[in-house]
């Protein structure tokens, strides 16, 4: 569905985008992640048709976005992070007049804004001004909008950007409804949420492809040391260096709590487990253990890896 091959964005001395390359299989929902200026919504533009690559390819559907921009276009339905709404409309008149620039006929346009509306749960508000609605419902105008002439592609660009928790799962909800029948390329920062809906990401960093793969494989694959945390009913400075001295254990840090107990959080070798030694280390020095686990990563800890300065 996307074919992005060494594409290149510059602006004058900065270089936004840099020979990246990707692919996107039909059906597949893919988060796209980076930090702030890591060039995600510039790469976003560029597939788009709305910013023109430097140099570099990219196709939707088969169509190059330069050459073919109109029918590449076609294909796509774009969210942006800040959705552009007709405040003095009401949604359906709003979401009619998008069908129609969209070059939908009169009868497509009846038919989309239907099922549109009822697709991402605006029903209820069919008739209401778009200035009166809250944040969650302007979003869901946005995604309706991107919706509204069936395209095979959905790019969001930070699809629940400002909404509360319970709004981010209906958003949620509502785009693994959509991938049924939608290819999704979706740009956020709220990981676990990729976690949760996406199948593969894409973490970019710098104007350039830092990782891709599965959330599964790219915490497996993390680099960084393990932790593990307990609580042991001893002395602090005695426990750490009792702790300190296991075989691959890289760094402990005691944190005193009351009515004597210390908790330590205990950096191991990448892929060591040193918890069977802890607790035995406890049984041997008569120290009571109240809780012993191991941290596991997450896509966070993976992003944080892959793009942190220091």
């Amino acid at each position: 569905m996307i074919e992005v091959h060494q594409l290149t964005k510059r602006y004058a001395r900065h270089t936004a985008v840099r020979d990246i390359s990707f692919s996107v299989e039909r059906g597949e929902i893919v988060g796209f992640l980076g930090p702030n200026g890591a060039g995600k919504t510039t790469t976003l533009r560029m597939l788009t048709g709305y910013l023109p690559p430097t140099s570099g390819s990219a196709r939707i559907a088969g169509f190059d976005i330069f050459r073919q921009s109109i029918e590449a276009r076609r294909k796509i339905g774009y969210m942006p992070e800040n959705v552009p709404l007709y405040e003095d409309m009401r949604v359906r008149e709003y979401l009619k007049f998008r069908a129609q620039l969209k070059g939908l006929d009169r009868s497509a346009t009846r038919r989309r804004v239907g099922t549109v509306l009822e697709t991402c749960g605006l029903e209820s508000v069919r008739r209401k001004m778009i200035k009166t609605l809250s944040k969650g419902f302007r979003q869901r105008v946005g995604l309706a909008d991107a919706l509204v002439h069936d395209p095979e592609l959905l790019i969001l660009d930070e699809p629940t950007n400002g909404l509360d928790p319970n709004q981010i799962r209906q958003i949620r909800d509502l785009i693994r409804q959509l991938a049924d029948s939608h290819t999704v390329l979706i740009s956020t920062h709220i990981l676990h949420e990729v976690e949760m809906t996406c199948g593969r990401v894409i973490i970019i960093d710098n104007g350039k492809i830092k990782a891709t793969d599965t959330p599964a494989n790219l915490t497996q694959q993390m680099r960084a040391a393990g932790r593990i945390q307990c609580e042991i009913h001893a002395p602090a400075d005695a426990a750490a260096s009792a702790i300190h001295d296991l075989e691959h254990v890289k760094k402990v840090a005691p944190e005193t709590l009351d009515d004597g107990w210390t908790r330590l959080t205990v950096w191991v070798d990448s892929g060591t487990d040193a918890r069977e030694r802890i607790a035995r280390l406890a049984a041997q020095h008569d120290w009571p253990l109240r809780a012993l686990f191991r941290h596991v990563a997450t896509l966070e800890d993976v992003f944080v890896e892959l793009t942190r300065k220091d």
